[in-house]
């Protein structure tokens, strides 16, 4: 191509064809339009601002949810709040004050206590939420019941209480036990420790178990005065005897610890409040540890060998009236109350009551003499039946007619001697009842002792107008009143003291948690009969004892003189109310001529060898009476007994 040349513009097809003619315009088809070109497709973003409102509008909402929630938690329900923060992380523990001793009269324990706890579990950290085990309760009772010795399905019952937070499953459980579930605990606690470190639920079903510090009631001597100490229940007060009657003193004042806890442990950097609790009062009683238990030796083998359904010895101070020893059988152990019969674990001695027999012959003798209606030496002739009333009375055994003086009607024990001595009391009858019914009930008879010991009988005697044909002349000899053994035993202890009835009293004093000791109020005192009165009934109950004639002669002691009188009476059995069987006793004091101690044995119900209570009761009496002199180093008698007549010659005169 040429350079000067103009370029050549080369015809497309449809150029081509026009140029050549072959078509004219007429026949020349439409043209077509090429289709316009496609535009690209094009993405915008939308505006940011509208999304950007919406999530500030969202977070200030949520905000100001929190800020609300805030000012509710931190303003409007602190205080709620507050409580319920301090409820689940503050434990609040009652600390259990120590009980108080019983000592005897030498300070010698007859009743302790020593360090135990209380098993208790907070019911709360037993659920699922807590505990993080569906089965909390079960499995912590499964493990904790042949521990605590409890059935699983109670302990099961006592974790899944509501509405609380504090149970007790077991109280005054042994260190020993503590330390079994104490390494239990630590043992879940590990486990639970090492599972969560693992991401898993860390279940402990033993975190709310905790322990109390808690007494448990000891009695060193097992059974002995048993009967006078009483036991602790189950909740730890009293539940007899002096341990009931003054737990007030004993059982002092709990005290209460607070403290903060976490899972069930307490946390020590987080401060305690703690009000101590103040320790009981230990009580002296006049019991002599050794005393009571030669009392109840005795008393034990004689109701063992007489087959006898129970008995009880009393030893009493007569210039005092301190009880040295009240002694039951059978008795029972308050260490194991599981093995004690419910018949024995009450105090027999006091509780009792039965129709005394001869022994209540005294009371009508010191009547008698104090009216001056007889002297010691007045001749009473003594038939073998004596008809009263609707009765035809007898004595103990057949016999012709005794020729008896007061002295000797006492010595043997004459029931028809006592009626004919009791019937000169007053013109008449009725009157002669009047007068000794005053002095039955000067010696305490129908009335408490003195001791104010729970359960204590009073007795029974109906006021003279009231006694029935028969029991006025039976009441005369000790069938138709009823007493305890106490009353009894302080008849003849007032005899022994010059006529002057001291109430009896078991304790001596307390002593409180400063170590100060408080002596018991002074026992009131009254005098009965005159001294003269009772000393010639002193007199004469020697001849019990002494004289060949007497029922008493297996109770003389040598060396010393002793006054004492037999009893036998027909028993009311308790189940039927009918008399069936005796009641053998045996009363006295010695040294006579200077009466020091008094020993009173009754046994109820006899039922091998003799019946007799100057067969069987004697040499009871005999055995303790020579125990507690020679513990009380009392000197013996030195001089010999009075040796008071017991018969007369027929036509004789009494000397004056």
């Amino acid at each position: 191509m040429r350079p000067s040349e103009p370029r050549r513009r080369v015809p497309g097809p449809g150029r081509a064809r026009a140029a050549t003619g072959a078509r004219t315009p007429a026949t020349r088809p439409a043209t077509r339009r090429p289709a316009p070109a496609r535009k690209p497709h094009t993405i915008r973003l939308g505006s940011p601002r509208p999304r950007l409102r919406l999530v500030s509008v969202g977070l200030t909402l949520v905000m100001l949810a929190f800020v609300v929630r805030l000012l509710q938690v931190q303003a409007v329900d602190a205080s709620s709040y507050s409580a319920k923060a301090s409820e689940n992380r503050f434990a609040s523990y009652t600390l259990a004050a120590e009980r108080g001793e019983i000592t005897d009269r030498k300070g010698v324990a007859l009743a302790t206590s020593v360090d135990a706890y209380d098993i208790t579990a907070d019911p709360k950290m037993f659920t699922p939420q807590e505990s993080k085990a569906p089965d909390a309760p079960e499995q912590a009772a499964a493990l904790l019941a042949p521990i605590l010795g409890k059935d699983a399905k109670e302990l099961t019952g006592r974790l899944k209480t509501k509405n609380t937070r504090y149970v007790v499953l077991a109280r005054r459980q042994t260190p020993q036990v503590w330390n079994q579930i104490k390494d239990l605990k630590r043992v879940f606690a590990d486990k639970a420790a090492a599972d969560r470190k693992n991401n898993g639920p860390g279940a402990n079903v033993l975190a709310g178990v905790f322990n109390e510090n808690s007494s448990k009631r000891v009695y060193p001597g097992g059974d002995l005065a048993a009967g006078i100490l009483g036991y602790v229940n189950a909740e730890g007060k009293g539940g007899g005897g002096l341990e009931s009657s003054l737990d007030k003193k004993l059982a002092g004042k709990d005290g209460e610890l607070t403290y903060a806890q976490s899972g069930g442990r307490r946390v020590p950097t987080a401060g305690s409040s703690e009000k101590p609790a103040v320790p009981g009062d230990d009580i002296e009683l006049t019991i002599d540890r050794d005393i009571q238990w030669a009392a109840q030796s005795a008393i034990t083998e004689q109701v063992e060998k007489s087959g006898a359904d129970r008995g009880y010895v009393i030893v009493q101070d007569t210039r005092t009236g301190e009880v040295l020893a009240m002694a039951n059988a059978p008795g029972f152990d308050p260490n194991d109350l599981t093995k004690a019969r419910s018949t024995a674990m009450g105090n027999a001695a006091l509780q009792d009551v039965y129709e005394p027999g001869s022994t209540a012959k005294v009371m009508s003798m010191a009547a008698v003499l104090e009216e001056k209606k007889a002297t010691a030496d007045t001749h009473v002739e003594v038939p073998n039946r004596l008809h009263r009333g609707d009765r035809l009375f007898k004595d103990d055994v057949d016999h012709p007619t005794w020729y008896l003086t007061l002295n000797g009607v006492l010595a043997k024990s004459s029931n028809i001697g006592t009626i004919l001595a009791t019937g000169q009391l007053g013109p008449t009858q009725p009157e002669a009842n009047k007068v000794l019914h005053s002095y039955l009930t000067r010696f305490g008879i129908g009335a408490p002792s003195g001791l104010n010991y729970p359960g204590e009988s009073r007795g029974i005697l109906a006021k003279p107008e009231d006694w029935s044909t028969s029991q006025q002349y039976t009441i005369p000899f000790g069938q138709g009143l009823s007493l305890n053994a106490m009353q009894a035993t302080s008849v003849y202890s007032t005899i022994a003291n010059g006529g002057v009835r001291i109430e009896p009293t078991l304790v001596r004093g307390t002593k409180g948690p400063d170590g100060r000791f408080t002596p018991a109020p002074a026992p009131g005192k009254h005098r009965v009969v005159s001294e003269e009165t009772a000393r010639t009934l002193s007199t004469m109950l020697e001849s019990v004892v002494d004289d060949q004639e007497g029922t008493g002669t297996k109770a003389r002691i040598p060396g010393y003189r002793v006054g004492g009188k037999t009893g036998t009476s027909n028993r009311v059995d308790p189940a039927t109310g009918r008399y069936k069987g005796y009641t053998a006793s045996f009363a006295g004091f010695a040294p006579a001529d200077n009466p020091r101690v008094t020993v009173y044995c009754a046994i109820q119900n006899p039922t091998k060898g003799s019946y007799f209570g100057g067969q069987i009761c004697g040499p009871i009496y005999k055995r303790v009476m020579e125990f507690a002199l020679k513990t009380l180093q009392v000197a013996p008698t030195g001089t010999a007994p009075a040796g008071l007549p017991v018969t007369f010659e027929p036509g004789t005169q009494p000397a004056r």
